[in-house]
């Protein structure tokens, strides 16, 4: 009996050790599964994230918060930063390239992962993205490019083709007045000069037009993306002016000031002088539909998916396009009026 009850603990002893075992080595495999495997080799193994191995620090330097499409922008970077998962620092230049170069020169002394922007203007920027390469941090450019030569200097470029934006414009006018034997005499409020998206949008929107010798643009004077001067700016237009029959903003902030002014005036928008405008955000869409904007080009401000994206991927060290386009539509009131009930932003 004894020999027996011996028999039974020796076999319940053997039988707990075997199932130690086994959990043991299973929590060894998983373990030496994730750190045998060699730098590259993802074959067998789902592959292992900068994001798993530490918080990805993001250092965003944005223009400011000049208009309905930026406050958007802005949205949808901080919420698509939170969603992921990353350590963003958001800086608001307040549309001055000096307070940019001074919010990235602190992100590369904080040693950030990424550097990310949307520069105010196009020029002025080798020295401090020098300074970011040198520190090997990469940086990526939002919405707006830069003009240097050096394309090294940065990673990729996320953001509308303005030229296209431009021309979208100018083809809609030119189609619309293409049996016109008279003068169309045209005004533009052009953005913040000498920023990508003016610089762009006015060449877009003259190579369209210029087929057309009754198209002609009386007056082009910057508008700073801002509702209050391109309000500003029109009703210096319909003073000099009497006979205006187009304006063309190259944002739609611009074009709701302008609408005031034109109001103001005694005129109809949208009957008295045809507008058109680009960015199609949610108080554009409206006076769209409201017969107020005749056609708006779309420019995407939710570029936060894109650009997490493009962080992670930068971190990873993966090859990434040098120049990722946003897709984009056109608007006419008919148009608005039917996407603006599900329209985000």
């Amino acid at each position: 009996m004894k020999m027996t009850k011996k028999m039974g603990v020796l076999i319940a002893a053997s039988c707990m050790m075997l199932f130690t075992a086994a959990c043991g080595n299973s929590a060894n495999t998983a373990s030496s599964g994730t750190t045998a495997v060699p730098a590259g080799n993802t074959a067998t193994t789902a592959p292992a994230t900068p994001a798993a191995a530490k918080k990805i620090t993001l250092g965003f330097a944005q223009v400011g918060a000049e208009s309905g499409w930026r406050t958007a922008n802005t949205k949808s970077i901080q919420d698509s930063a939170k969603d992921t998962g990353f350590d963003l620092k958001f800086s608001d230049a307040q549309q001055k390239q000096e307070n940019q170069i001074k919010a990235i020169r602190t992100y590369i002394q904080q040693k950030v992962d990424v550097i990310a922007f949307s520069p105010v203007v196009e020029s002025g920027w080798d020295t401090v993205l020098k300074e970011a390469k040198d520190a090997k941090i990469p940086v990526i450019l939002t919405d707006r490019a830069v003009d240097s030569k050096d394309t090294s200097l940065y990673a990729t470029f996320i953001g509308s083709d303005f030229v296209e934006e431009g021309k979208k414009a100018g083809k809609w006018l030119a189609d619309k007045y293409k049996d016109t034997k008279e003068d169309v005499n045209i005004v533009e409020l052009q953005g913040t000069t000498g920023s990508a998206p003016a610089n762009d949008r006015k060449a877009g929107f003259a190579e369209e037009i210029k087929s057309n010798s009754h198209l002609k643009v009386i007056a082009s004077q910057t508008g700073d993306f801002t509702r209050a001067k391109g309000k500003e700016v029109m009703q210096a237009f319909l003073k000099a002016h009497k006979d205006i029959d187009v304006l063309y903003a190259h944002n739609d902030d611009m074009a709701l000031g302008a609408i005031q002014a034109i109001e103001a005036a005694g005129l109809k928008p949208g009957q008295d002088i045809t507008i058109i405008s680009v960015d199609a955000v949610k108080d554009g869409m409206t006076a769209a539909a409201e017969g107020k904007i005749n056609f708006i080009v779309e420019c995407n401000p939710l570029l936060g998916p894109q650009l997490m994206q493009a962080v992670n991927d930068v971190v990873a060290g993966k090859q990434i396009e040098k120049r990722i386009v946003t897709k984009e539509g056109v608007f006419t009131s008919e148009d608005a009026k039917k996407a603006l009930p599900d329209r985000q932003y």
